[in-house]
């Protein structure tokens, strides 16, 4: 089923299909356990009454937060997958209400409360977060996390949320300010935006990855984990576009970006958006490839896993309701929608020089001579 929107609904400034997505890796990955998952995930939501009325409960599951996790870790362990699927439930609730248009979500306001929750995950019972289902919820995700995790894997996970708040901030005080960012400083913060390190721990416990710090956070591979991650957020501003383009001011999305940069529409600016896409795909391969030569089974793992994340976000992007039946043009989610995305073999752009960003360019210089 094609994407669904009301017949008076606002035509879309960059229409209802994407151009075809450069695709060097496999699809269709998808966890045995998805419907389990979804069961029990939905009795928890269910449990802490996490969302006010049915109408909210629609959208709220409309995020679809267990094919995303089903879809990325297609091979993983079920209970960590359970509350990672979880926790982007809770997130996607969050990152609704820093989104929203009401007013709330002002610099200050974004602030205050990623610095509770991220102080809610270090020293639980702090008493930081007004009562409510929403803090319950929270509560009972961080003591079965403690639980869960390794006093390593639950540094990372804290450092990732952080992370993930600092850009929510960078983005909320652009947004107060009118400011629509360069393309410079909107892929500087893009990344974190997207939670990219808040996710990637999970993935790694959910396969029990164990890379070694000196290995993770060497420059190559943080080069490699910042690509992934900024792929996944072009894709993410590609199928997000329709959601969010009722907001005034217009969304810090790529493609609003890229536009104010160029002087031309959104729809313009569709070629050049994937063209950054397919260049950061490119440069991925290449330097997982140049990883892989000397990885060990942990490393050599990692680098399949953030590939799955790519493939995977992509393919969930697809198919979620949230995306391909709008909130800002239908009542409710439309089950089956889906933007039916093609695939290419090659890359919209070709080159395999660096991309005229500054904040970005580190990441080709971390190829050995071998890779160039």
């Amino acid at each position: 089923m094609a994407p669904v929107y009301r017949e008076d609904a606002r035509p879309s400034r960059i229409g209802w299909q994407l151009p075809p997505f450069y695709w060097p890796f496999e699809r269709d990955l998808i966890h045995p356990k998805a419907a389990e998952l979804e069961e029990r995930a939905i009795a928890w939501i269910d449990a802490f009454g996490f969302y006010p009325d049915a109408t909210e409960r629609a959208w709220g599951l409309a995020t679809r937060s267990v094919d995303f996790t089903c879809r990325i870790i297609p091979y993983g362990d079920v209970e960590p997958m359970l509350l990672f699927a979880e926790w982007n439930y809770w997130a996607f609730a969050t990152d609704d209400w820093q989104d929203s248009d009401a007013g709330a979500a002002r610099t200050a306001s974004v602030v205050d409360q990623g610095t509770r929750l991220i102080r809610t995950l270090e020293a639980p019972g702090s008493g930081l977060l007004p009562p409510g289902p929403h803090t319950a919820a929270l509560e009972d995700l961080v003591a079965r996390t403690r639980a869960m995790l390794t006093p390593f894997q639950l540094r990372r996970f804290t450092e990732g949320v952080r992370d993930w708040v600092f850009g929510a901030a960078s983005q909320a005080a652009n947004a107060e300010r009118g400011v629509m960012p360069s393309l410079n400083d909107f892929a500087a913060t893009r990344i974190s935006v997207g939670g990219t390190r808040f996710l990637l721990t999970w993935c790694d416990v959910a396969n029990g990855i164990d890379v070694p710090a000196e290995v993770l956070y060497s420059a190559p591979v943080q080069a490699l984990t910042d690509a992934a991650g900024f792929i996944v957020a072009c894709d993410n501003d590609l199928f997000s576009y329709n959601k969010d383009d009722h907001h005034e001011p217009l969304e810090q999305n790529l493609l609003n970006v890229l536009a104010r940069d160029y002087g031309c529409t959104p729809a313009e600016a569709l070629p050049a958006a994937y063209a950054l896409r397919d260049r950061a795909v490119t440069l991925f391969v290449r330097l997982s490839e140049q990883l892989a030569r000397d990885a060990d089974d942990h490393l050599g793992r990692y680098l399949v896993s953030v590939e799955h994340w790519i493939a995977g976000d992509t393919e969930y992007h697809n198919r979620a309701p949230r995306y391909a039946s709008p909130r800002n043009r239908n009542v409710l989610p439309v089950e089956g929608a889906s933007y039916g995305i093609t695939w290419s073999d090659t890359p919209s752009d070709p080159s395999i020089e660096p991309l005229p960003i500054p904040a970005l360019a580190w990441w080709w210089q971390q190829l050995d001579d071998a890779s160039r």
